[in-house]
């Protein structure tokens, strides 16, 4: 019976799936975009979001706590640095997951992985359409009808 073994071994022994995960951390945090097959990707978000919440805390136990998973002094600046700065605010879901397709070689799912925060594209697409409010609509509505009201009349005077 497969009771309560819900995470993705992916195919490794427990210290390589750890090494993997902490490898894969580490880029993420780095690079803040990497592209991976899609079942890593997914073990991945799990694995580096508690670890992002964990660096919101900047104390001196959050930093061992994360530097226990990661071993690396470069990622650890980086994570409690900029990256802790950019999701301050944010309740959670620190990461993106998006699909790109399948790989050329042995038809394996691909998907890049990437942190919420660090991309632009996205994030002024979200705040332009933040902008478009119930409101906004209304408005337009509005503008429109004193636009036709105007064409009305001058049709009614010829």
């Amino acid at each position: 019976m497969r009771h309560n073994k819900k995470f993705n071994h992916l195919g490794r022994t427990a210290s390589h799936r750890d090494a993997l995960l902490s490898n894969l951390a580490i880029s993420l945090i780095m690079h803040k975009r990497i592209t991976t097959t899609l079942a890593k990707a997914k073990a991945l978000k799990k694995y580096v979001e508690p670890l992002v919440t964990r660096a919101k805390n900047d104390s001196t136990n959050s930093r061992r706590v994360v530097f226990r998973y990661l071993q690396n002094k470069e990622a650890i600046k980086e994570l409690f640095g900029t990256v802790a700065a950019k999701v301050g605010d944010r309740p959670g879901g620190y990461t993106r997951v998006i699909k790109l397709g399948t790989r050329q070689g042995d038809a394996a799912p691909i998907a890049f992985i990437e942190l919420v925060d660090f991309d632009e594209n996205m994030s002024k697409s979200a705040k332009s359409a933040a902008k478009k409010t119930r409101r906004s609509r209304k408005s337009t509505k509005a503008v429109e009808e004193v636009v036709e009201t105007p064409e009305t009349e001058n049709n009614a005077a010829e």
